[in-house]
């Protein structure tokens, strides 16, 4: 009698190693055009479309992703009322990172095996895979985002947000197409300036805030100084903190991780923490979570 042979179980570094796992061509594709279509900006530059790629990036990145995405819907750093709950998903969803719901099970899967054999996007896989590579592989089968979000997926309103995502930044380009046409009085100019608002508001916007996103997994787990002492690798970066609305402190939220507040020394400027505050001021934000003198003490590292 024979025995069965074990079957190998395949390390995690095999797996998220794209010579064993197949290239995503739709996701390489879709990146792809964003950025092709942001080459655009130089030739169609305007002041109004400037102040469209502000607002928008303001309301995508910081609203949707930093403070939604991320603070309220992963880390739970803070509570408010469901119209809002709802309002920054949406602005989220126009970043065009994936469904929240996927996105916030990604995000906890990272803080669970931070800097890991099972990190989906630790620099210990390479810096590029780090910063955008991991995710345009397909998925391994030991790769489950939505179980590590079960508490949205409870939610029918979140569902339907994560099912049909990619629409709104459709109704995004639709109303700035419409919108950069009439105020720049319709005809050849109305019709330049809505290209214009379309690629500084969609294309310029999306390939922005894709690198700002990504260098939170590239660069903050590789330069930077460290203020509390963590099982991982994390850093704080002054210009990366800029550039994603707050979230370049990294050290300092994987430390707190439910923390509201990034930027935790006095001169840490964390604008998302900010707004927060503000919401707070007027009865929108509640419970906003942040950590104790002594609690930041016990984690301190020796200077």
């Amino acid at each position: 009698m024979t025995a069965t042979p074990i079957p190998r179980r395949i390390p995690f570094a095999e797996k998220i190693n794209p010579e064993n796992r197949r290239a995503d061509w739709a996701v390489i594709g879709f990146i792809g055009a964003i950025h092709l279509g942001a080459l655009a900006s130089p030739w169609t530059f305007s002041w109004s479309g400037l102040v469209v790629f502000l607002i928008l990036s303001w309301m995508g990145g910081g609203l949707g992703i930093t403070m939604g995405f991320h603070r309220l819907l992963t880390h739970q750093s803070f509570k408010c009322p469901k119209w809002f709950y709802y309002f920054v998903t949406i602005c989220g969803c126009l970043q065009w990172q994936g469904g929240p719901i996927r996105w916030v099970g990604t995000h906890r899967l990272h803080h669970k095996h931070s800097d890991g054999e099972e990190d989906p996007h630790t620099p210990k896989h390479g810096f590029n895979w780090a910063h955008m590579f991991w995710c345009m592989f397909k998925d391994h089968e030991d790769f489950k985002p939505y179980d590590a979000a079960k508490d949205l997926t409870k939610d029918k309103v979140m569902v339907w947000i994560d099912k049909y995502f990619v629409i709104f930044q459709f109704i995004l380009a639709a109303g700035l197409y419409a919108g950069g046409y009439f105020y720049g009085g319709q005809g050849t100019e109305g019709h330049l300036l809505a290209l214009s608002w379309i690629v500084w508001g969609i294309f310029l916007r999306t390939a922005c805030a894709y690198h700002g996103t990504w260098l939170v997994n590239s660069a903050t787990h590789t330069w930077g100084y460290r203020n509390f002492k963590t099982t991982d690798d994390s850093r704080n970066s002054w210009w990366v903190a800029l550039l994603s609305f707050g979230e370049g402190w990294h050290n300092n939220h994987h430390a707190f991780q439910r923390s509201a507040a990034h930027g935790l020394k006095w001169w840490e400027f964390d604008i998302t923490y900010i707004t927060i505050r503000l919401l707070g001021l007027v009865g929108i934000a509640k419970d906003i979570v942040k950590p104790t003198t002594a609690q930041m003490e016990q984690k301190n590292i020796p200077a």
